[in-house]
């Protein structure tokens, strides 16, 4: 193949439109794409793009106004570093620190943990729960993706050819806003999540004022619970209620058996989860 490495944007995307038709793959972090080349796991492309030399995606902004943009450049541990990110985003910034070793995180981007688009990305149900949107940039023009439609399938996303992601958006969080992600993996941070659950909350009077609830490992695609959700919003906040909506979460998953859990002790994990993370993110 091909090895081509960009030095700006515009140089990167007229390559990417050339050979848009399926004979070039680009990449950031190369944290999986290289390994899976490596191990004949995807078919060699023509053309491999580097765009790690484009310094335009490479940033972390958050204001409140426009709320937190990651670049696709940016390094998972950039992520966690970013003061703003455990302030404001505490779901995210567990997420992230989840992500496999210190190594990977060090030369693995956020972005790239979304467009792997696996089901048991560990930063997808924070996102989800924030309702973080994809910018998408092609030479033909940039659009915006929510993110719960950016995801097609298990390594498959709603990215056209030719087209790359420029950035995550996600917008700002109202005073009081918590979060918690919490996993289940047998070795922690070092695998992939069995189980990922990810909630955040605002507590009104007592009440839940916003409840949302994120799921991953448990379907085709990370996934919004929304019956556990509306189970919660506008309701007091007591045992019975996050018993009821962590039920609900374990009916709406949509798990498989393979070689790390069966279908049904997933689901008893999404159960116990969901518990622990509403607790967790209201600090109880």
């Amino acid at each position: 193949m091909d090895y081509l490495k960009p030095a700006g944007l515009a140089e990167a995307l007229d390559v990417l439109y050339e050979n848009r038709y399926g004979r070039c793959l680009a990449y950031a972090g190369g944290t999986d794409v290289i390994p899976r080349l490596k191990a004949r796991l995807i078919k060699p492309p023509e053309v491999l793009v580097d765009l790690k030399g484009i310094r335009e995606l490479n940033f972390i902004s958050c204001d409140d106004h426009f709320g937190l943009r990651i670049g696709a450049l940016a390094t998972i541990s950039s992520v966690i570093a970013n003061a703003s990110v455990g302030e404001k985003y505490p779901a995210l910034f567990e997420g992230a620190r989840s992500i496999a070793s210190i190594h990977i995180q060090n030369r693995g981007t956020l972005v790239g943990n979304i467009c792997n688009a696996f089901p048991s990305a560990d930063s997808a149900p924070a996102l989800l729960c924030l309702g973080a949107k994809v910018v998408c940039l092609s030479k033909t023009g940039e659009r915006t993706i929510d993110l719960d439609q950016f995801f097609l399938g298990p390594n498959t996303t709603s990215l056209g050819p030719g087209e790359i992601v420029k950035e995550l958006q996600v917008p700002p969080v109202a005073v009081g806003t918590r979060g918690a992600y919490v996993k289940l993996s047998p070795r922690s941070r070092m695998d992939l999540a069995v189980v990922g659950v990810a909630a955040v909350v605002r507590e009104e009077k007592g009440a839940f004022a916003v409840a949302r609830i994120g799921l991953g490992a448990v379907a085709p695609t990370p996934m919004r619970s929304v019956r556990a959700e509306e189970r919660l919003r506008g309701e007091g906040i007591n045992e019975k209620t996050i018993l009821e909506a962590a039920r609900l979460a374990a009916e709406e998953s949509r798990p498989i058996d393979d070689h790390r859990a069966t279908a049904t002790y997933r689901r008893m994990m999404v159960d116990v989860l969901v518990k622990r993370a509403i607790h967790q993110a209201l600090g109880s």
